[in-house]
């Protein structure tokens, strides 16, 4: 079981969203958290929300920016001397065909929610397995696991993410390091909103099964009820996202003609 109350806590995409909502009950137990994004503001502000703040930092982190990211880590581990779970929520999502979305697009998708990610993870891993503790939870996306129109780069880079860490998951199991892999269906964020269309602008609108899905509290304490078991994969949403979880392992053929006509939007 993993001990959040006496644990350093680095929580990536920290300024908003499932970030956001997890740090205020993370804070709450008492935690030394480290919370980092790129807005300083929006980071202090929720600093400021929270409770025992003498125990929470601000680090300034873009996740698109890989080659900057290892010194990131080091510096991630002064602030309370260690990191003991690395909870990365940041990313980006899309909102486009296939056929309209620019390549520097797609690399864009893929720096930020697949490199950044993995990169953050690898800064951290020499320390946790000298230590032989350390617990990695990455926020993917239901769309890890079933594909949908409109999302094509953002669901190869979060079906990437399943790809390494289940491998690390195997490769560091005697070294006491734990992998939790959380796959949210829709949260009420603003993900849809900041979404990227083909030609790199946002969406600047939020979608109807956005606004309609899960509230952000609901899915963070389910995140760190994962967290505190040692889950290695837990699906949040809504009756349709996780069936669609299910049906697309076990009848795929249906599926992928019900995916089709979903509204996505």
């Amino acid at each position: 079981m993993t001990k959040i109350k006496n644990s350093v806590i680095l929580l990536t995409g920290a300024s908003s969203g499932i970030g956001e909502a997890l740090a205020y009950p993370l804070a709450a137990t008492g935690a030394k958290i480290i919370l980092a994004a790129r807005r300083k503001d929006e980071l202090q502000r929720v600093k400021g929300n929270c409770k025992n703040q003498n125990n929470v930092k601000i680090l300034l982190l873009d996740l698109s920016k890989a080659d900057e990211i290892a010194a990131k880590g080091k510096e991630a581990e002064t602030l309370f001397g260690q990191v003991d779970i690395l909870i990365n929520c940041g990313g980006i999502s899309q909102r486009d065909k296939a056929l309209n979305t620019g390549l520097e697009v797609d690399r864009q998708l893929m720096e930020v929610n697949y490199f950044g990610t993995i990169a953050l993870s690898k800064a951290l891993l020499p320390s946790m397995i000298t230590r032989k503790k350390g617990h990695h939870v990455i926020v993917t996306s239901a769309t890890g696991i079933i594909s949908t129109p409109l999302r094509s780069s953002y669901a190869a880079s979060k079906h990437a993410l399943h790809g390494f860490y289940d491998a690390l998951r195997a490769e560091l199991f005697k070294e006491n390091i734990q992998v939790t892999m959380i796959l949210p269906g829709y949260v009420r964020t603003q993900i849809s909103v900041n979404a990227l269309l083909g030609d790199g602008t946002k969406q600047n609108t939020m979608d109807q099964a956005q606004e309609n899905g899960l509230s952000p509290e609901s899915c963070a304490n389910q995140i760190i009820k994962a967290i505190e078991k040692n889950k290695e994969e837990v699906y949040i949403g809504g009756f349709k996202e996780v069936a669609g979880i299910y049906m697309k392992r076990f009848l795929p053929g249906i599926f992928s003609k019900i995916v089709r006509k979903t509204a996505v939007t």
